[in-house]
């Protein structure tokens, strides 16, 4: 699979390992693009037996996949083009996360920047990540835009820390360091920035060399939890606040003041909390 396929993200192979690597500039924002291109690409991979694990990172050091474009706001009906390929049920961006969880290859996130929104959201759906110690972070920060996470990202965080955890995550909004998302069972493990390749492509490679029909057998005892009345529950708590008068005036405030740019979104936390001063 070469690049030009796929214009947002680099594909390469070796061994039964399919490296993707998200090339999104400025930002790595979950766009109409990206969107378009993660899902060919884990819809083209589903029935490709040669392929036995996906080991996503980033072009880009400081950010793995920033969130959701928020200029969404000016175009609602932006995703709309997906809707036919969605499972009754589902939201597209839960459907992205669902697609990613179902996968018949093991998926792993390496983790070495930043990943909010909907980049956190990707990162709990797969099904093993590794952070940076240095430079990873991870946070839901919607609640900041007047919204809640509507990409699976409740039902996800329950599933992996608790409710109490999640509930911390998703009203606190704060960035949290890999060292943190560790102990909460975000993330596998923290893992020195210097580190971390040699640790995934080391898991990577041993997965990948594993007798014929092992990953299938672990992946059908090891099925991810049926989260489909909560994604429903999800889908209603966070549409209901996306079309309130506040939570536009939030997200188009935030895309003002630097939200979508290196700048701004180095302290996307503190520039949006700045909104409501």
């Amino acid at each position: 699979m070469h690049h030009d396929a796929y214009p947002t993200l680099r594909v390469n192979r070796e061994a039964g390992i399919v490296r993707v690597t998200i090339d999104n500039p400025p930002v790595n924002v979950l766009d109409v693009a990206l969107m378009a291109d993660l899902r060919r690409l884990l819809t083209a991979l589903r029935d490709d037996e040669a392929a036995r694990v996906i080991v996503f990172d980033s072009a880009d050091p400081d950010f793995f996949i920033a969130h959701v474009d928020m200029s969404l706001v000016d175009a609602p009906d932006a995703f709309d083009q997906f809707a036919p390929e969605v499972p009754p049920g589902l939201n597209v961006f839960q459907a992205l996360g669902e697609l990613l969880r179902h996968q018949p290859q093991v998926t792993i996130v390496k983790l070495a920047g930043l990943a909010r929104g909907g980049g956190a959201e990707f990162v709990a759906a797969a099904d093993l990540a590794f952070a940076a110690i240095e430079s990873a972070g991870l946070g839901q920060i919607e609640a900041l835009m007047g919204i809640v996470p509507g990409g699976g990202g409740t039902q996800y965080l329950a599933s992996r820390v608790g409710r109490n955890r999640a509930l911390e995550i998703v009203l606190g909004a704060e960035l949290y360091g890999a060292r943190v998302a560790e102990r909460y069972g975000w993330v596998n493990r923290a893992v020195p920035a210097d580190e971390l390749d040699e640790v995934v492509d080391r898991l990577a490679l041993n997965i990948a060399a594993l007798p014929e029909g092992v990953i299938a057998a672990a992946k059908q005892a090891l099925v991810p939890d049926e989260l489909a009345n909560g994604f429903q529950r999800e889908h209603d708590a966070w549409a209901g606040q996306f079309t309130r008068p506040a939570a536009e005036a939030l997200i188009r405030g935030g895309l003002a003041r630097g939200a979508q740019t290196r700048v701004g979104e180095r302290d996307l936390e503190g520039l949006l909390r700045g909104l409501a001063g």
